[in-house]
C-alpha cells in the first residue's frame, strides 16, 4: 500500500476550501485535462457529502475507465473521506484535511491506495503509480488554489453552498 500526502497553503476561509473542494463539477474542471474526466455516476453536480457516491470516468494510461466513491467521513469543515467502491485500485482512500491559519486554510490531502494483481501489483504502485498519483494531487491543488483565490479576489460569493 502507497501513502501520499499533500499540502498547500489556499488564501481564502476554511468553509470556502471545504466546499469546493467537494465540489463535483469543479473537480472536473481541475484535474489535468488529457484525462477528459466527468462525473457520470451519483452526485454529477454540486457539492457531495456524508453518504453520498459518485461515479468519474477519465482515461488513465490511455484506458478509459470509471472509479465509484462514497463519502465515509464528513465534518463540515474540516474534513471529507472519499473511498473507492469500485474501479482499478484494490483499494483507495482519500483524506481531504482542512485547517484554518492565520486567516488562510492549510488543505491536507492523504492518499492511500493500493493496485490489484499482487506482487506485480506492488511493484506498479511503486514504479509507476506512487509518482503519478503524487503529480496528479499536486496538479489538482494547484488548480483548486488558483480558482479559490480568484473567487476571493473578485468578491464572488456564489461557493456558498447550503449543507
Amino acid at each position: 500500500m502507497i501513502t501520499i500526502k499533500a499540502e498547500i497553503e489556499i488564501s481564502a476561509p476554511i468553509q470556502m476550501c471545504f466546499d469546493l473542494a467537494r465540489d463535483i463539477e469543479l473537480h472536473t474542471k481541475t484535474v489535468w485535462p488529457h484525462t477528459k474526466e466527468r462525473a457520470v455516476g451519483g452526485v454529477t453536480t454540486g457539492g457531495i457529502g456524508l453518504g453520498e457516491t459518485v461515479t468519474f470516468e477519465a482515461t488513465h494510461f490511455l484506458i478509459r475507465q470509471r472509479l465509484t466513491s462514497i463519502i465515509t467521513e464528513y465534518e463540515y469543515p474540516y474534513v471529507f473521506t472519499d473511498q473507492m467502491q469500485i474501479g482499478a485500485f484494490k483499494s483507495l482512500t482519500h483524506k481531504h484535511e482542512f485547517m484554518e491559519q492565520e486567516g488562510k486554510t492549510l488543505m491536507t490531502d492523504t492518499l492511500c491506495f493500493e493496485a490489484p494483481m499482487g506482487i506485480l501489483g506492488v511493484a506498479v504502485e511503486k514504479i509507476v503509480l506512487k509518482r503519478y498519483m503524487k503529480r496528479f494531487i499536486a496538479y489538482r491543488n494547484i488548480e483548486l488554489k488558483k480558482v479559490i483565490e480568484e473567487k476571493v479576489k473578485a468578491g464572488d460569493t456564489k461557493w456558498l453552498k447550503p449543507d
